[in-house]
């Protein structure tokens, strides 16, 4: 804040209130002056606000958070900034309502870029630790999901056989509503879940991740069930050399684009490209998609504590697609991948319940 010369912050979007002060609760508005924090959420988290937050001081509105936060700037500065991607024009509606009448007309600020945003693309130790067990555990699930799968079972069953177990292995929920997407579904980028059956042939894309301590994980696994042809075994290879290359392509220093280009020369090469319709991967922390954007045109550069994903993929409509990703961080010297489980063919035979995979 002294660097962008910025007299006072107003923290609305959760995410940021929690990883600048601890605070985990619904309903928060943080107020950051010079010399002081002040953390306003309502009577419901009166306990919680006060065992969870550091750095700040508590205070308990008897109305609207977000109307007393925005009072207390006013009594203190002139001037107050805010994040325009996470306020509505509603919520700014409120806010200048509770700012006396004479300061109001020019009293919020848009921030010119997000200030937190980019503090937490970088993960110290301690992140970085909670995501590898979120990674790890997501690892698990995959494969005992594999193993249950087989044909006849819908995509539903699929899902919530997966988020059940995900459950039981000690996850708060769900980083996204989970992707089961088969036979020709799978040419759907964002597949949810239907009562379609999984078929005796063809492939079956899994995109899905969990949240462990606030923190999130997401992968991406493509099987095929029974025999694949020739052209789907060499699809799945071609997306797998393009993965593998982002994946080697990720050290500090490298534009965001380039590792883009890795994986989409592999596929261009493959005379795929053009069934590979969006970018190779995104951010991830607290939320599931956090910057930066590993895309074209995107010359933002990663540097080392950045978790990323790698997932380029390949979608031929009304007849099959592929994903595969990866989490990665970034380290000084290259890129270490957090999901740690093989990414080999896996074959599951038709007509078997519960499935066995070969790979």
């Amino acid at each position: 804040m002294a660097q962008d010369a910025l007299q006072a912050l107003l923290v609305t979007h959760l995410p940021d209130v929690r990883w600048l002060c601890g605070f985990t609760g619904s309903n928060a508005a943080l107020a950051v002056l010079p010399n002081r924090a002040v953390l306003f959420t309502d009577g419901r988290y009166t306990v919680q606000a006060r065992e969870e937050t550091r750095g700040a001081r508590v205070s308990i509105a008897k109305q609207s958070a977000l109307k007393e936060a925005c009072a207390l700037l006013s009594e203190h500065t002139r001037h107050a900034w805010i994040d325009p991607q996470h306020t509505s024009v509603a919520e700014l509606d409120l806010m200048r309502s509770a700012v006396p009448a004479k300061i109001r007309r020019g009293f919020f600020l848009p921030l010119k870029s997000p200030l937190i945003a980019i503090l937490r693309m970088v993960k110290d130790a301690a992140e970085l630790a909670l995501m590898e067990r979120a990674a790890k555990l997501g690892c698990s699930l995959f494969e005992e999901i594999v193993q249950r799968m087989h044909s006849g079972m819908t995509e539903i069953a699929v899902a919530a056989e997966l988020e059940f177990l995900a459950r039981g292995m000690g996850a708060e929920g769900m980083s996204f509503e989970t992707i089961v997407a088969s036979g020709a579904r799978s040419a759907l980028p964002h597949g949810r879940a239907t009562l379609a059956r999984l078929p005796r042939k063809g492939f079956v894309t899994l995109d899905f991740g969990v949240i462990l301590n606030g923190y999130c994980s997401d992968m991406t696994r493509t099987v095929h069930m029974g025999r694949a042809s020739r052209e789907e075994r060499a699809a799945y290879d071609a997306v797998l050399e393009a993965q593998q290359a982002a994946v080697d392509a990720v050290r500090p220093g490298v534009a965001c684009s380039d590792v883009d280009e890795a994986a989409r020369s592999v596929l261009r090469k493959a005379g795929l490209a053009r069934h590979f319709a969006h970018s190779t991967g995104h951010g991830v922390g607290l939320e599931i998609h956090e910057q930066p954007r590993i895309a074209a045109r995107q010359e933002a550069r990663l540097a080392a504590g950045m978790v990323i994903t790698i997932e380029p993929g390949v979608y031929l409509p009304g007849r099959f697609g592929i994903r595969i990703e990866d989490m990665v961080a970034v380290t000084p010297n290259g890129g270490r991948v957090l999901t740690k489980i093989a990414k080999d063919w896996i074959e599951i035979e038709a007509g078997v319940s519960p499935a066995r995979a070969k790979r």
